[in-house]
């Protein structure tokens, strides 16, 4: 990393440039390691063998890895930014379910309940979900994110 300015004499004349280096190398390498672990903990979200989903403070899906799509028939693309309760879940079980994430989304987690979702083809899915709160580093509840069997 290089910051350059102009060197001025007392009367203002340009007379030259001074630089400051930095070594960064080990910055560098610092962010290419977490680059990968974010990359590897993607692909063990995205390959789990069971349906993982997340909702940001306002209900809509963030997170939508491969096995719930496969069982819900939609991808990733169609499901991101939706309202999971509003769009996915079935009637009768909306205010539960809502219960549940709002919950999540004040840090009361919830283990084992079960998570009707609608298909593509509007068929039923039953899921047994375990709901946890989402934080982010400074520990600030960002969303939920869910784990189902």
């Amino acid at each position: 990393l290089l910051n350059a300015t102009t060197r001025r004499d007392a009367a203002g004349n340009i007379v030259g440039v001074v630089g400051v280096g930095q070594d960064i190398t080990e910055k560098k390498k610092g962010e290419a390691e977490l680059s990968r672990v974010a990359q590897d903990l993607r692909a063990l979200i995205d390959s789990a063998n069971a349906p993982i989903f997340g909702i940001d403070k306002e209900g809509l899906v963030n997170e939508w890895n491969n096995k719930a799509a496969e069982i819900t028939e939609y991808t990733k693309e169609e499901v991101i930014g939706r309202k999971l309760v509003g769009d996915f879940i079935t009637s009768e079980y909306k205010a539960a379910v809502k219960k549940v994430l709002d919950d999540a989304l004040k840090g009361k987690e919830a283990a084992n309940f079960e998570f009707p979702l609608f298909t593509k083809n509007q068929d039923r899915v039953e899921v047994l979900l375990n709901a946890t709160t989402r934080r982010d580093a400074a520990g600030n509840i960002v969303g939920m994110v869910g784990v189902g069997q």
